[in-house]
């Protein structure tokens, strides 16, 4: 039996095929996190893959966001599944329970824990040594903490705690716990890229949970195997001071550094390593020392700011005869059932809605979308249009009105609506005549003069920018600027014929460049000599929307000298667009 949990970043990452990328993972059960997709924009290729069933969560607040995911192969269907953690999007046979006490939560705290799509929890049945057990693998993209949020950094510790007490209620329950999945908290000094440049590491509240949760990180101090005579139930659940699941990969690997699973994808810090271990595989204590075979990351396996982890367990898989209601071939717009049009506009358990002056929209659609789907079209207007257009439609067929709106006649070919007026082009030719304008069809022998038009700006003849561009790479000279040379070129005079405009593109090339100049030129780092990139500041504060320079090489530790140096310089204001 083999377990892989991966976050994708939006299913998308699959771009050579949803099957081709899980064959490619070689597992029984493939956890993903961050879906990014919606009950409305799942397709029947990513719901229903041959050879796997698949269990699908989503968030019901925001469109292209969370989500998360779990394909099981045929020989791995499970007896039971269920989406979130709570039990209150629960209303089919065959889900999991055990839902543990619930009392420190209120029913809006449940609600919201659950409204992100941030859970699948699938069961099956295994065999170990002749012995038929049960295995819940609990599927989790747990929240990521906004500093600049602190409403978030408590639901964080929220969802941790509700995780918890819903997988120590199934070890209760008689079944072994594996949880899986994006936990958004590396848990040891050992775990990060520079714990040095973080202050209070250890303080975190996240590393404190996991502190409490996990029993160890290394081998040595794992349990020893359960006497014969010691009861089993007791084994799991008498731990009142240490935790109760552990961390797979450091029990294998407990003193291996830089072993990370997620890096940042803005700063390349891929390139350099500097990224953090924040996807795990937890299994409960008497799994993980009795079934589990080896555990490792896959870095190796790209297309994601994440990269894959693995595990691997003695014990074979016994399949479900059929997968359970919540698999997404049940779906019914995947089942072959016909479905009403409302199905896809409104809710299905909606009730009519009365008449009045707004529609409502479905609750998983934000304040933006809902403007976005308001009618900006007047009753009042489309009631006028109805009677402006109603002698037009009261004529006789077969007869043709008289009357035609002359804008409706068909004036020429698509290209026509490019080409100026032919008015335009004789006011812009100065030519010698009785009323000084003459048109170039009346006097094809007459040159086309050099003059540019009055009041345009942009001259007539044929001229093309010629750039010296040399080399790029910073030397120590102390002049960065480039010299320029621009080349004019004097055609032959030609009669204009009708449509032309009298302006080459040469011409126009020549105006923009001199007006959309671009930013200066970007200054080069102090240690590495090279050119540097231009960031612009997101984050909400006083220096929002400014821009700045810094070494374009990508993200790495102080002691990495092929990682970006400390260089940054503000750019002056005016000078970027």
């Amino acid at each position: 039996m083999k377990l892989v949990t991966w976050n994708i970043n939006g299913i998308r990452t699959f771009k050579s095929g949803i099957k081709k990328a899980l064959d490619g993972l070689d597992a029984d059960i493939i956890c993903v996190q961050e879906t990014k997709v919606t009950r409305d924009l799942l397709d029947e290729r990513t719901a229903i893959v041959d050879g796997y069933n698949s269990y699908f969560s989503y968030s019901r607040g925001r469109s292209g966001y969370s989500g998360v995911a779990t394909y099981c192969r045929d020989n791995a269907t499970p007896s039971a599944a269920e989406e979130g953690l709570t039990g209150l999007l629960t209303n089919h046979e065959r889900a999991v329970g055990c839902y543990g006490d619930q009392a420190d939560f209120s029913s809006e705290e449940l609600q919201l824990l659950d409204n992100e799509g941030r859970a699948v929890i699938t069961q099956h049945k295994i065999m170990c040594q002749d012995d038929k057990r049960t295995v819940t693998v609990i599927n989790v993209y747990c929240p990521r903490a906004d500093p600049d949020k602190p409403e978030r950094k408590r639901f964080k510790l929220q969802f941790y705690k509700l995780l918890q007490s819903r997988a120590e209620a199934l070890l209760r329950g008689g079944s072994h716990v594996i949880i899986l999945g994006d936990v958004n908290t590396s848990h040891r000094p050992i775990d990060h890229c520079d714990p040095s440049d973080i202050d209070d590491f250890a303080e975190n509240p996240g590393r404190k949970w996991l502190n409490g949760f996990l029993y160890g990180s290394s081998q040595e101090e794992e349990v020893e195997p359960d006497d014969e005579e010691q009861d089993k139930e007791s084994a799991i659940t008498d731990c009142s001071q240490m935790g109760k699941f552990v961390d797979m990969f450091r029990y294998f690997h407990p003193t291996r550094t830089n072993a990370f699973t997620c890096w940042s994808t803005l700063t390349g810090a891929r390139q350099t390593n500097y990224g953090t271990r924040i996807d795990y595989i937890f299994a409960d204590r008497r799994l993980a020392q009795q079934q589990f075979a080896g555990a490792d990351i896959m870095p190796e396996v790209e297309g994601s700011d994440h990269c894959p982890v693995w595990a691997r367990l003695t014990c074979s898989l016994l399949p479900g005869s059929k997968p359970p209601p919540l698999c997404t071939r049940y779906l019914p717009e995947f089942a072959g059932k016909q479905q009403k049009l409302s199905r896809f506009l409104v809710k299905v358990d909606q009730k009519p809605s009365q008449s009045g002056p707004k529609e409502a929209l479905p609750g998983s659609q934000e304040e933006d979308e809902r403007r976005e789907n308001r009618n900006p079209i007047d009753a009042d207007d489309v009631s006028r249009k109805k009677r402006s257009s109603a002698p037009e439609s009261a004529a006789p067929k077969g007869k043709k009105s008289k009357t035609t709106n002359a804008s409706l006649k068909p004036r020429g070919n698509l290209l026509s609506f490019f080409k100026p007026k032919l008015t335009d082009v004789a006011q812009c030719e100065n030519t010698p005549g009785a009323d000084g304008f003459t048109s170039p069809r009346s006097d094809p022998k007459a040159p086309a003069t050099s003059e540019p038009c009055s009041g345009t700006g942009s001259p007539t003849e044929d001229t093309e920018l010629v750039v010296d561009a040399p080399s790029q790479l910073c030397a120590s000279s102390t002049t960065g600027e480039t010299e320029r040379t621009v080349k004019t070129k004097q055609p032959a005079p030609q009669p204009l014929s009708v449509g032309q405009t009298g302006v080459k593109k040469g011409a126009s090339s020549v105006f923009w460049k001199s007006v959309l100049h671009g930013p200066p030129p970007a200054p080069c780092c102090k240690v590495h000599r090279e050119p540097c990139v231009l960031r612009t500041v997101k984050k909400e504060g006083p220096n929002m929307g400014k821009q700045f320079f810094v070494c374009g090489r990508p993200q790495g530790h102080a002691s990495n000298p092929e990682a970006r140096c400390n260089f940054f310089m503000w750019v002056e204001k005016g000078k970027v667009m």
